[in-house]
């Protein structure tokens, strides 16, 4: 590590997959980890625990965020404005993640929609982002259930389901205009794609 940051070569045993909700990130690193004998990690899984380690003063979205009420969070804002101030899409608890794989050190793949585009460029080149179109992630929402357990708590579901769905939509565009621009692997994720063909595929990209 260089001046308490930390530089490609101590992060040489992680591959990454981020991306869109619904895009089949956690299937896939669940399939390679298991494959290559390697350790996964996903980001989902330590929100809460990543949540408890911050303050109001380095993630100030985040705690707003817990501050409010469920249908503050869904059912009142817009979706663009549910996109601009979510606090994971604004980078918030990232050198978090980055600290819990810092400690370890056999393989490790790593998924999950907070591994924006521009904070993982600079820490390796073993990664790739999977983009699901809108009738992917829906069909794979549908399949799990777990995503509508929030909409289920506020006063106006439907609302909440649309703007869940449609924010999620704008931070898939977000990040296939951004791995474009910074010239970093993209797949989209369609409805015909199957799911060994997208484990070779990310297989191929993060060198497994």
């Amino acid at each position: 590590m260089t001046a308490g940051r930390p530089v490609r070569s101590d992060l040489a045993h992680v591959c990454w997959i981020g991306g869109g909700s619904g895009g089949g990130k956690s299937t896939i690193a669940r399939r390679l980890a298991a494959r290559h004998g390697f350790t996964y990690y996903g980001t989902d899984d330590v929100m809460g625990d990543h949540a408890a380690r911050t303050t109001a003063a380095d993630s100030p979205y985040l705690h707003e965020f817990m501050a409010m009420t469920m249908d503050q969070r869904w059912v009142e804002r817009s979706p663009e404005t549910m996109l601009d101030t979510f606090h994971w899409y604004r980078g918030e608890g990232f050198d978090l993640i980055v600290e819990d794989l810092l400690r370890t050190r056999h393989g490790v793949v790593v998924e999950g929609f907070r591994l924006l585009p521009h904070l993982v460029a600079p820490l390796t080149d073993r990664a790739v982002w999977l983009l699901p179109t809108p009738d992917f992630r829906v069909a794979a929402l549908d399949a799990r259930g777990i995503p509508w357990h929030v909409p289920a708590r506020t006063t106006d579901y439907e609302r909440a389901r649309h703007n869940l769905l449609e924010r999620d939509r704008l931070f898939t565009e977000r990040l296939a205009a951004e791995t474009a621009r910074l010239g970093l692997p993209a797949i989209e994720v369609g409805v015909g794609m199957s799911e060994e063909d997208l484990t070779e595929r990310v297989a191929a990209i993060v060198r497994l």
